[in-house]
């Protein structure tokens, strides 16, 4: 997903207990509740403070970090470039696994190649910390218009929907262009299928339609639900993505239809036609599976006991390879860590790869990382989930003492030109850390083209120039060193 943008942090639609504390409970982008392992809801911290890790934080400025960490910037840069053996490994897992949904083989056999290639590679404490995932089965599914015409749409059920009887849904079609015309048109609703003909304008404004709207929907009648994709372009492309229902509402079928498809059907309403589509859906949930969080570290030489962890997530949805979303990630981020191996740059402090599982539809890698490392002293968390394109600098969240030292290190990345620093970063899987008060940290990439493959089956590595995968890592290499090993 698209989290540079920090979406991750964005309140949705919480219980009113949860309201009354007086504190801001966190939610995923679908604007499902963060809850901890023992199911109670995880806070933003009351404060904005943070320990300041480093010492003399006033001389840490562009000068000093020049002088200091100039000469391993260019050697980590220089080494990034020099070959494509990451963008390598990424076409291997993408093509020899495919998907990798939480709870499927799939994801589990790419688990265990990731971690015996690591051990291969000589990285330290490489390990699997199980997860318990949610295990969600798309199953076969279809939509098509019966009237006027026979015609076959684009669709993918959303992920966590439920089934359609056995013989599918059949009915007339109320189109509407936001909530606020859903409500106005309530009493045109019961019985029929509601499609959400929502154009992209910002994922975290439209994503809106694809979480909520099976709950708003049902809530006014409706026998199922449509969204037009949440895409900024499409060749009849349909994207899939996380949806939540609400358990004092009933339940209803929710998929998506590409952009072309929505507007044919919405062309055809306001002509006045009448349209009826079928519905078919066989999705099924199944029993909570166990995955795993993949970690590798290269630890500190002098303070092993604090922590830079870094990372993306190995899970993806079921259609496409989740390549940009988010194995390029996934990549960069191991890349760096082998970057600074290779080269014999070992920080100060620890730096921590994590891959995250379950991001897509449950967030139960992050949350269980928070908790299970609750008592370790992290210093920042960074997250890449915002595809592999041209690296433009870095987002962060904390405090303004810190802000100034990562914008003075990111001078470190002018010859790649990614030194820019702006204030607002992390990612869904970090974001059960900011109620540890641990600073955030993505990386920003001259996204334009994300949201043309983002959850769709055109994810494939050939969306991914290995130059740009290269690039990314010299700059998360070089980031995530300074931060680790300032004194």
């Amino acid at each position: 997903m698209r989290l540079c943008i920090v979406i991750a942090f964005v309140l949705g639609n919480i219980a009113s207990s949860y309201a009354q504390s007086g504190r801001t409970p966190l939610t995923t982008p679908s604007g499902t509740p963060i809850l901890s392992s023992t199911g109670t809801p995880v806070f933003a911290p009351s404060s904005s403070a943070s320990t300041v890790p480093y010492t003399n934080i006033a001389q840490l400025d562009s000068g000093f970090m020049q002088k200091t960490y100039g000469d391993a910037a260019k050697r980590i840069i220089a080494h990034a470039l020099k070959d494509s053996v990451a963008y390598a490994r990424l076409q291997y897992m993408c093509d020899t696994f495919g998907s990798r949904l939480s709870g499927s083989q799939n994801l589990e056999r790419a688990i265990d190649w990731l971690l015996q290639t690591m051990k291969t590679d000589g990285h330290e404490n490489v390990r699997g910390e199980d997860v318990k995932v949610p295990a969600w089965v798309r199953g076969e599914e279809s939509c098509a218009m019966v009237s006027p015409r026979p015609y076959t749409m684009s669709m993918l059920g959303l992920g966590g929907s439920i089934a359609t009887p056995a013989g599918g849904i059949t009915a007339e079609v109320l189109v509407v262009r936001d909530f606020a015309e859903l409500t106005r048109r309530a009493a045109e609703a019961k019985g029929k299928i509601v499609l959400y003909n929502v154009p992209f304008t910002r994922y975290g404004a439209t994503v809106r339609y694809r979480s909520e709207g099976a709950i708003r929907a049902a809530e006014v009648g409706a026998v199922a639900s449509l969204v037009r994709a949440v895409a900024s372009y499409s060749m009849r492309t349909p994207h899939t993505g996380g949806m939540r229902y609400q358990d004092s509402i009933p339940k209803i079928p929710h998929a998506a239809i590409s952009t072309e498809d929505a507007d044919i059907v919405a062309r055809m309403t306001e002509r006045g036609e009448k349209v009826k589509v079928r519905l078919t859906m066989s999705a099924q949930t199944l029993p909570d599976a166990t995955s795993r969080n993949v970690i590798a570290e290269l630890k500190g030489r002098e303070k092993p006991e604090e922590i830079v962890v870094m990372g993306g997530h190995i899970d993806s949805w079921d259609v496409g390879t989740g390549a940009l979303d988010d194995a390029g990630g996934c990549y960069a981020t191991w890349k760096a860590l082998q970057i600074l191996k290779e080269l014999g740059l070992r920080p100060r402090r620890t730096i921590r790869l994590a891959l995250w599982t379950n991001e897509e539809n449950g967030l139960r890698g992050g949350i269980d990382y928070a908790e299970r490392h609750k008592n370790e002293k992290h210093i920042l968390a960074f997250e890449s989930d915002g595809g592999i394109f041209k690296p433009q600098g870095f987002g962060f969240t904390g405090i303004p003492e810190l802000f100034k030292v990562y914008t003075a290190a990111a001078t470190l990345l002018h010859p790649i030109q990614s030194a820019e620093v702006k204030v607002g970063g992390g990612g869904a899987d970090i974001s059960p850390l900011i109620a540890q008060s641990i600073p955030q940290m993505n990386i920003e990439i001259e996204g334009s083209k994300y949201f043309w493959f983002h959850h769709t089956q055109a994810d494939t590595p050939d969306k991914i120039d290995p130059l740009d995968l290269n690039k990314c890592a010299a700059a998360i290499a070089v980031m995530m060193y300074v931060a680790a090993d300032l004194p």
